[in-house]
C-alpha cells in the first residue's frame, strides 16, 4: 500500500476560527468519531473518512474513551490509522479525547474523580499510540465530586505534558464560570467547551454562550443535525435504515412527531431557496454565531462528509431568512 500523502491545497479548502482568546484556531467543521469507528464498523471506510477530512483542511479529530462500540475501540482504530497514515502530520492535527461517562466496572471508571480522569487518559494515549493529546475534556458534570478535584486533575494532566489544553462538556453556565476561575488560578489553559447545540436544542443560548464569550473560551458544538432529524431523511416519514428505526439508538420514533416533520419540511424549503441541503443550512445556522468556534460532524460515509464540507460555501443569512427560521423554530 502506498503511503498516504495529504492534498497540498487542503488549507485553502477550509476556513478557521480562533478558539476563544487562545492562540489556537479550529476548522469551522471538525470530525467526531462517536459513531462509525468502532470494531463493528468498516475499517477502510473509517480510514477514508479521516483522509477525506484532512484533505479538506479538517485538522481536528474528536474522540472519547468510550467511543466504539465496544468502549475504547474508536481510539484503538484511530490509533492504527494514525500510525499508518497521519503520524507524519501529527503537528498539523488537533486530537482530543475525554473521560466522564462510564468506561470500566467499579467506582473508579466513571464521573469526575482525579483517579478516573488521570487513569483514563493514560489508557487513551496507549490505545491511540500518542505521547499527548491536544485537548483533554471532562465529558460531563459530576454532581458528587468537587469542581476543585476535577479541575485539579485536568491541571495535573497538563503539567504532566499529557494534554496541551483542557476542556469541559455539557457544563452549565454557572459551573463553567466556576471551572474557569479554578483553572485560571492554576494557570491551566482552559480552551474550549463542548455543548450539545442545534436548531431543536438551544439551551446554550440561555447564558452559556455569553459566559464563554466573557471568559474567552471557545466552543465546539455536537449533534448539529439533532441525530439526523435536521436532514432530508425524515421528510416523508421514518426510513427502515434510519437511526430512529434502529433499536438501541440515541434517537427513537417518538421524537419524530408530525409537528417535528412539519418544521423540518418548512426549514427544508428555506434551505432549498439558499441552494443548500437542510443539513448544510443547519450547520451554517450554528456558525452564524462567532461564539461557536467549530461544529462537530459525524458521518458514516465519505459522501456525507463531502456534503457537509460544502456548507462553508454559503454561511451568510439575510434578515428575512433568519426571521423565517426563527418563526418556524418558535412555532409562530
Amino acid at each position: 500500500m502506498s503511503k498516504y500523502k495529504a492534498s497540498e491545497d487542503r488549507y485553502e479548502k477550509m476556513q478557521y476560527r480562533r478558539c476563544g482568546k487562545s492562540g489556537i484556531k479550529l476548522p469551522l467543521l471538525s470530525l467526531g468519531l462517536w459513531h462509525n469507528f468502532g470494531d463493528k464498523d468498516d475499517f477502510e471506510n473509517a480510514r477514508n473518512i479521516l483522509k477525506t477530512a484532512f484533505n479538506n483542511g479538517i485538522t481536528h479529530f474528536d474522540l472519547a474513551n468510550n467511543y466504539g462500540p465496544p468502549y475504547g475501540s474508536a481510539e484503538r482504530n484511530f490509533g492504527k490509522i494514525f500510525a499508518e497514515d497521519f503520524k507524519q502530520y501529527r503537528d498539523e492535527l488537533i486530537i482530543s479525547t475525554k473521560a466522564g461517562w462510564d468506561m470500566w466496572p467499579g467506582p473508579y471508571g466513571n464521573f469526575g474523580s482525579r483517579k478516573y480522569l488521570i487513569a483514563s487518559l493514560d489508557q487513551s494515549l496507549k490505545r491511540m499510540g500518542l505521547d499527548y493529546v491536544d485537548i483533554f475534556y471532562h465529558h460531563r458534570p459530576d454532581p458528587e465530586t468537587s469542581l476543585e478535584e476535577t479541575m485539579g486533575a485536568l491541571d495535573h494532566i497538563v503539567k504532566q505534558g499529557k494534554a496541551l489544553y483542557v476542556g469541559i462538556s455539557q457544563y452549565s453556565a454557572k459551573d463553567t464560570a466556576k471551572a474557569a476561575s479554578i483553572l485560571r488560578e492554576q494557570k491551566t489553559p482552559f480552551l474550549i467547551h463542548q455543548p450539545r447545540y442545534n436548531m431543536m436544542d438551544r439551551w446554550v443560548e440561555d447564558g452559556l454562550l455569553n459566559t464563554l464569550d466573557h471568559e474567552g473560551i471557545g466552543s465546539i458544538v455536537f449533534s448539529p443535525l439533532e441525530q439526523g432529524i435536521l436532514t432530508d431523511k425524515y421528510l416523508n416519514g421514518i426510513p427502515g435504515d434510519s437511526r430512529a428505526a434502529t433499536k438501541g439508538s440515541y434517537l427513537d420514533e417518538t421524537q419524530i412527531t408530525p409537528e417535528v416533520i412539519t418544521k423540518v419540511r418548512r426549514l427544508n424549503e428555506i434551505a432549498q431557496s439558499r441552494n443548500q441541503s437542510l443539513a448544510q443550512m443547519a450547520v451554517a445556522w450554528l456558525l452564524k454565531d462567532k461564539r461557536v468556534t467549530s461544529v462537530l460532524v459525524g458521518v458514516s460515509k465519505v459522501s456525507q462528509l463531502e456534503d457537509n464540507i460544502k456548507t462553508i460555501q454559503n454561511l451568510n443569512f439575510n434578515k428575512n431568512e433568519l426571521e423565517k427560521i426563527e418563526e418556524i423554530l418558535q412555532n409562530k
